[in-house]
Parts: structure tokens; C-alpha cells; sequence
């Protein structure tokens, strides 16, 4: 019952996670700020990946691996956006560590679709199935377009309203 309990807490955090990270990731395409929900995704994703590791599990699975390299993802975006306030070169690396932290969020999210809608583990009961690789493929471009280096850039807020909005 716990457990039952802990997953759907788990996976409305990994939805919330999803859905601002998908409004951030359409504010950079637009090159607008998203402030606020920057935040949100970043502690919502962190979220994610640290509710992860306290399933019952045993020994090192894909999972957790996913969750160490999206914590560490995650650091580097909020370091790049917070403590490095996008200066310089840090304002593509926080675009490439933010996109990359919301692919792994939507990535778990397909597998996990995969693993337990019974119409999709029809079409791919391995997960090594056409339906699934290409599903993963279409995602994983989805975001690569966004993260082009050569995309515009994020817009700085000005002097005046850093003050007033920090």
C-alpha cells in the first residue's frame, strides 16, 4: 500500500517535471525567459530522480544509472543558470543540461509507457521493437533541434529587472 502510494507521488512529480520542462524547453525555442518555471522543472526534476532511488531495488540497474547521470546533468544546469547566471559559454551549457535532464525525465517516461500500457508492450514487449526505437528516436530528436548551438540565445534580463526579480 506505501509503495503503491510512493509511486504515484513519484510519478506526478516526474509528470510535473515533464510538463515545465516542456514549457522551458518551448520559452528557449521562442528565446524567451522562463523563470519561474525553470525553477520548478530544475526542482521538480531533481525530485524525480532522488524519489527514483528509493524503490526497492537490487543492485545497479539501468535506473539508477539514469538517475545519477540526470542528478549530475541537473547540477551542471542549475550551476550554469544560477551560480554562473548564463554568462558566456555557461548560457549553452545550461540550454544542452536542461534539454538533456528533461530527454532522460521523457525518456523513463517511454520506457516505463512501454513496460505497462498492455497496447504498447503489445507492440514492443522487448523494448528492442520497432514501434519503441522509433518512438525513441522521434524524442531524442525533438530535443537535439532545440539544443543546436547555433539556435539564438537565451535573452539576458537587464540590469534593472535582475534587481527587482532576485
Amino acid at each position: 500500500m506505501i509503495l503503491k502510494i510512493y509511486t504515484v507521488i513519484h510519478v506526478v512529480i516526474s509528470l510535473l517535471g515533464i510538463l515545465s520542462g516542456l514549457v522551458v524547453l518551448f520559452g528557449l525555442i521562442a528565446g524567451k525567459r522562463a523563470d519561474g518555471w525553470t525553477k520548478f522543472f530544475l526542482a521538480s526534476t531533481v525530485a524525480t530522480s532522488v524519489t527514483g532511488f528509493f524503490f526497492p531495488f537490487h543492485g545497479f540497474t539501468p535506473s539508477i544509472a539514469v538517475g545519477i547521470i540526470s542528478l549530475i546533468v541537473l547540477a551542471v544546469a542549475s550551476y550554469a543558470r544560477y551560480a554562473r547566471n548564463l554568462a558566456g559559454a555557461w548560457r549553452k551549457t545550461y540550454v544542452v543540461s536542461a534539454l538533456l535532464a528533461l530527454y532522460l525525465n521523457v525518456f523513463v517516461l517511454i520506457v516505463q509507457s512501454f513496460q505497462k500500457i498492455p497496447a504498447l508492450k503489445e507492440l514492443a514487449p522487448t523494448q528492442n521493437d520497432p514501434p519503441f526505437k522509433f518512438t525513441q528516436i522521434v524524442v531524442l530528436t525533438a530535443f537535439v533541434v532545440p539544443g543546436d548551438p547555433r539556435r539564438p540565445e537565451i535573452p539576458q534580463r537587464s540590469a534593472r529587472r535582475r534587481h527587482r526579480l532576485d
